[in-house]
C-alpha cells in the first residue's frame, strides 16, 4: 500500500496546537490510526482492537494511563469509556500547571473513533471544552490526484483560479465512483467484492449490535442496500420500511446509526420566511459510491456508467466530495442545502456562505445550458432576509469552465 496524503492534515495539526486532546471520527477503515501516527510519531500508539489492553483500560483506567507515555495515540476510543475521566483530570492537571508555571499548554492525547453514536455521549460528559473534534471521511477525489488545494469548494472565481492550476482529467471517473474512496482499495489492488464483503460484515457485528442489536445481521444489509439505492433522493422511511418489512421506527432507529457513524448524509432544506411551498424531508446520500454499489450490486465501472443509475452516482460522488472539501479544510457542513417545492422546482444544492449563498445544480452532461439553472430564480425572495445570492454553478462533466449565463457558471467535475 501507498501513503496518500490527506488534506485535512494541516487543519489537524493547528487543533494539536490549541487542543489538549483532539479526536478525530469518521466511518472505519477512512485512515484514521494511521493519519494520527503519521503527525505524531512521538505519542505512543495503543488500540483497543487488542483484547488485552482493552481490559487492563477498563478494569484500572488510571493504572493504565500511569503505565504508558504521556502521550498517547488513543484508537477505538469509543470501548473504554472508563477512561475518560482520567483523561478529564489529566488534561486539567497540565493546564493548571502550564499556568502555574507560564509554560504553553500541549496536546496530550489524539483519540480516534469510529462508534460515534456512544463517543459523543462520553465526550460531551467528561471532555466538553478540552478536545478538537474533526471528521475524517474516505479519500478525496482531490488526494487520489495529489492535488494541493484544500480550500473549501465554493463557486467563485477565486476558488476557480486556485483550482484551475491543478490536474482536471477525468478519464477515470466511473473507476473512482465504483471502487471507492477507502484508503486500502484506493492505494493497493485489494479485491473489491471480498474488501466491501467484509467491511459490512464487521461493520454490523462490531458497531451496529453495540448500538441495536439485530437478530438477522442479513435485515440490515438488506436495509443499506435500500438505503443505497435511494441516494440522491428525498428520504422515505414508508418505502424503505416497505421494502426491507421492518417497522418505520426501526428504520429510523437503524438511519440514525448510518448517519452517526459518518456512513449516510442527510442533506436538509433549505429554510426562509420568503420561500413557499418548500418541501421539508431531507435527502439521503452516500458518503463512499464503492460502498453504494456493492449494496446495489452494479458490480463494474461501465455498469454504473451506462446504468439507468449513472446520474443517481454522479449526483452522490459531487456531493460527497463536496463535503470532504468542508470537511477537510475544518469546515462545518450544517450550511449545505437543498431546495424542493411543491411546483416541482429544485435545485440540488445550497452552499451558505456567512451571508452568501450559492445555488449549484449537478448534471451528468457535457453540454451544460442556462436552461439547467433556471431554478435559480426563486431564491430572489431571500433577499429580503439580507441575504446575497452570489454566482451559480452547474457542476458537470465538460472540461472546462464556462460562462452559461449572468452570474451562472459551468464547472467541471474535476475542479471539486
Amino acid at each position: 500500500m501507498n501513503w496518500i496524503d490527506r488534506t485535512i492534515t494541516n487543519h489537524l495539526l493547528h487543533a494539536m496546537d490549541f487542543f489538549p486532546a483532539v479526536l478525530l471520527t469518521g466511518p472505519r477503515q477512512v485512515g484514521k490510526s494511521s493519519l494520527l501516527q503519521m503527525v505524531a510519531k512521538d505519542f505512543e500508539y495503543i488500540t483497543f482492537d487488542n483484547a488485552l489492553i482493552l481490559q487492563q483500560a477498563k478494569s484500572d483506567p488510571e493504572l493504565f494511563l500511569m503505565s504508558h507515555s504521556p502521550k498517547l495515540i488513543l484508537d477505538e476510543i469509543q470501548y473504554v469509556p472508563e477512561l475518560f475521566s482520567s483523561l478529564k483530570i489529566r488534561i486539567d492537571n497540565m493546564r493548571f500547571e502550564a499556568l502555574s508555571n507560564n509554560k504553553p499548554r500541549e496536546c496530550l492525547y489524539l483519540l480516534s473513533g469510529s462508534q460515534a453514536f456512544e463517543l459523543m455521549q462520553n465526550v460531551s460528559e467528561s471532555l466538553a471544552g478540552r478536545l478538537a473534534i474533526l471528521p475524517l471521511q474516505g479519500i478525496s477525489y482531490r488526494e487520489q490526484k495529489k492535488i494541493s488545494c484544500a480550500l473549501p469548494f465554493l463557486p467563485t472565481e477565486q476558488y476557480l483560479s486556485v483550482r484551475e492550476k491543478e490536474s482536471v482529467d477525468l478519464s477515470d471517473l466511473w473507476e473512482i465512483i465504483h471502487r471507492g474512496y477507502m484508503p486500502r482499495l484506493v492505494s493497493s489492488n485489494d479485491d473489491w467484492e471480498t474488501f466491501y464483503a467484509s467491511y459490512v460484515s464487521t461493520y454490523i457485528e462490531r458497531d451496529v449490535n453495540k448500538i441495536s442489536h439485530i437478530d438477522d445481521k442479513t435485515d440490515f444489509v438488506r436495509f443499506m442496500a435500500s438505503v443505497a439505492a435511494r441516494s440522491g433522493e428525498l428520504l422515505n422511511y414508508d418505502s424503505i420500511s416497505k421494502d426491507i418489512g421492518v417497522s418505520s421506527t426501526t428504520v429510523k432507529r437503524w438511519l440514525q446509526i448510518l448517519q452517526t457513524a459518518g456512513i449516510i448524509f442527510l442533506l436538509y432544506p433549505y429554510y426562509s420566511n420568503h420561500l413557499k411551498r418548500m418541501i421539508k424531508t431531507p435527502k439521503v446520500y452516500f458518503m463512499d459510491t464503492g460502498l453504494m454499489a456493492w449494496l446495489t450490486r452494479w458490480v463494474t465501472p461501465d455498469t454504473i456508467k451506462y446504468g439507468a443509475k449513472a446520474g443517481q452516482f454522479f449526483e452522490t460522488f459531487v456531493v460527497s466530495e463536496i463535503i470532504k472539501s468542508l470537511l477537510n479544510a475544518g469546515k462545518s457542513t450544517r450550511d449545505l442545502y437543498f431546495y424542493r417545492d411543491a411546483d416541482q422546482k429544485e435545485i440540488d444544492l445550497i452552499i451558505q456562505d456567512g451571508r452568501t449563498i450559492y445555488p449549484v445544480e449537478i448534471k451528468m452532461t457535457a453540454r451544460p445550458h442556462k436552461k439547467m439553472a433556471s431554478a435559480f430564480s426563486v431564491l430572489e425572495s431571500v433577499r429580503a432576509d439580507d441575504i446575497q445570492i452570489g454566482n451559480g454553478a452547474v457542476i458537470n462533466l465538460y472540461h472546462k469552465p464556462l460562462l452559461i449565463d449572468r452570474n451562472v457558471l459551468s464547472i467541471p467535475a474535476g475542479y471539486l
